[in-house]
């Protein structure tokens, strides 16, 4: 009897430890960060793809944050065009952070997810080494992208990145959240921004606007 409660005790305390290192903040790269503006930088999902201008995901976030938050994303791009325009769309406008979403386009045209997580990677170095925090957004759902989510947040633990998993998650088997087979609509673009922000809230706190 008395090994049983020893046991039991051991296993409680054991779950309860795993638990509590479960909810501790992992590490993340430039929190000290200087920059005042939230950039969200990205492809169709980014961009708002499917709504009037101030329906995209950005445009709710600002609700939400205390930074202000622009808007970088452009319909169909790749990782590859990201790469392109990360300096002048994103690093040349004040980031405090910056969210980088990217893959889908890059599934639709069949790049390999090898060069998906390379060219992912090398942004989110040239935001750290800009001196903002990165932040990796996944549009993955269930089983649909699993391999992107599994791979991008392998990557922003490397990187000592925020991730931000499943933002279409409930969305694309949900017709009145969507304003095509894919893209969200108004009403779904506020449940994206509402989980970016859950995602990043953490990280806000010392650099609220004045």
């Amino acid at each position: 009897m008395k090994n049983k409660l020893l046991l039991l005790v051991f296993g409680s305390a054991l779950c309860l430890s795993i638990f509590s290192f479960g909810c501790v903040k992992r590490e993340i790269a430039n929190l000290g960060s200087k920059g005042k503006n939230i950039i969200c930088f990205g492809d169709s999902i980014t961009f708002g793809y499917g709504v009037n201008p101030g329906e995209d995901y950005p445009t709710a976030l600002a609700n939400l944050a205390p930074q202000s938050v622009i808007n970088s994303g452009v319909d169909g791009d790749t990782t590859f065009d990201g790469l392109k325009r990360i300096d002048a769309d994103a690093l040349q406008k004040d980031p405090y952070l910056v969210i980088v979403e990217f893959s889908g386009n890059d599934f639709l045209k069949k790049i390999p997810k090898e060069d998906t997580f390379k060219n992912i990677a090398k942004m989110i170095d040239k935001v750290q080494a800009a001196g903002a925090i990165a932040a990796i957004a996944d549009v993955s759902a269930g089983m649909f992208f699993r391999d992107y989510r599994v791979g991008l947040s392998r990557l922003a633990q490397e990187k000592k990145a925020i991730f931000i998993p499943s933002l279409l998650k409930g969305i694309i088997t949900t017709p009145n959240l969507k304003s095509d087979f894919l893209h969200p609509n108004a009403e779904g673009y506020k449940v994206i921004a509402r989980r970016v922000h859950d995602g990043i809230k953490p990280y806000l706190k010392e650099n609220k606007a004045e």
